[in-house]
């Protein structure tokens, strides 16, 4: 354990500061590096004895993972909301980097998930379609923003159709204004034409993982959500539970409880304090959030056992935003455990849940 060194970078665009710590905590090397391939690898080449790697995520941290993993004995690429370190007195780019190699030294850095190369294609080809997804609803809330500024009504779809088109731009009377929503019609009529050809070869490239063809048993997944949910997670088993399935999915309560335990007689008993709850954790994967939810609002409203099961929770006084998410989270449980044992989907076991 002498021979440990940990490595702290803080990556910028053209410079990498690096702090170097022995296991005793005392600061071995600092250093500035060309943010280069070459430069990075010859100074870790340069370092004796077993190398911890840590920096924080961000533009180059998949590249960085690739490039450092085969030359170092640990690279852990950590979360930056969850370093509270660093946020705490004078802050610069030297500073940060030995916070960073102190933090790995203690064991306090919170890691983010870097999988294989082999699923690299697919999960380019989701950024990718889910980028084009938010630019298209982006251009669709300018549009009605547009209208609505006017004083004109444009609830529902017709206001995007081709046809209808002629007859909302003759509604705005400023030129001005008619000449932005021409343009805003034309970059939303280019925007679905890249979004279904992205749509088209996420759906091919999902289906050479054999991951997509078990989570497609799952009712409610269909073939996009599926595609989105293999190319996000990579693997179930980096989820030892359900219960860190549903905090990394944002479906998770947080709890929070002070003096926990007291000592009565000299036996060592719980208070009984009541937990307080403050809703749902705030810090999660958006997209795979809206996976489920979007799964559990359908599940709600077709006939079959989820229904089944929400519409008991509603008898039961459940208001139904809360019986969906509860919905969400069985459905995000079904899915774990699917997916870990390469099992059937089994209809029965939730009818009885529902009774």
């Amino acid at each position: 354990m002498d021979n440990v060194k940990y490595v702290g970078m803080d990556v910028h665009q053209h410079t990498i500061l690096v702090a170097v710590l022995d296991a005793c905590g005392r600061l071995v090397m600092e250093s500035i590096i060309e943010t280069q391939a070459a430069t990075i690898l010859q100074f870790i080449h340069g370092l004796k004895g077993r190398l911890c790697v840590t920096f924080e995520e961000g533009t180059y941290s998949a590249w960085l993972y690739d490039l450092l993993s085969p030359h170092a004995a640990k690279v852990v690429v950590c979360d930056p909301r969850k370093n509270a370190l660093l946020k705490v007195g004078s802050k610069s780019d030297r500073i940060d980097a030995r916070k960073l190699a102190e933090l790995l030294r203690a064991g306090l850095v919170s890691p983010v998930y870097h999988g294989d190369r082999s699923m690299r294609t697919l999960k380019e080809l989701a950024r990718c379609y889910l980028t084009l997804t938010r630019d298209t609803t982006r251009t669709m809330n300018r549009l009605k923003a547009l209208y609505r500024s006017r004083g004109i009504r444009c609830a529902g779809r017709q206001v995007y159709r081709l046809r209808d088109r002629g007859e909302w731009l003759e509604q705005l009377r400023e030129r001005g204004a008619c000449r932005r929503a021409e343009r805003l019609y034309q970059q939303l009529d280019f925007l679905q034409v890249l979004r279904q050809g992205a749509r088209r070869d996420l759906l091919i490239e999902s289906r050479k993982h054999s991951a997509t063809g078990v989570l497609r048993r799952i009712p409610f997944l269909g073939p996009i959500r599926v595609a989105l949910l293999a190319a996000i997670v990579e693997t179930p088993h980096r989820f030892r539970t359900k219960r860190q399935f549903w905090a990394y999915i944002g479906l998770a309560l947080e709890t929070h409880i002070s003096g926990e335990y007291r000592v009565i007689a000299g036996q060592l008993e719980r208070s009984g304090k009541t937990l307080a709850l403050r809703g749902l954790n705030p810090s999660h994967n958006h997209d795979l959030k809206n996976i489920f939810k979007s799964a559990a609002t359908q599940a709600s409203l077709r006939p079959g056992p989820l229904r089944e099961l929400f519409m008991a929770k509603v008898a039961h006084g459940i208001r139904p935003a809360l019986a969906r998410l509860t919905l969400a989270r069985k459905l995000a449980a079904i899915t774990l455990t699917i997916w870990k044992k390469g099992d059937f989907y089994d209809s029965e076991r939730l009818k009885s849940s529902a009774a």
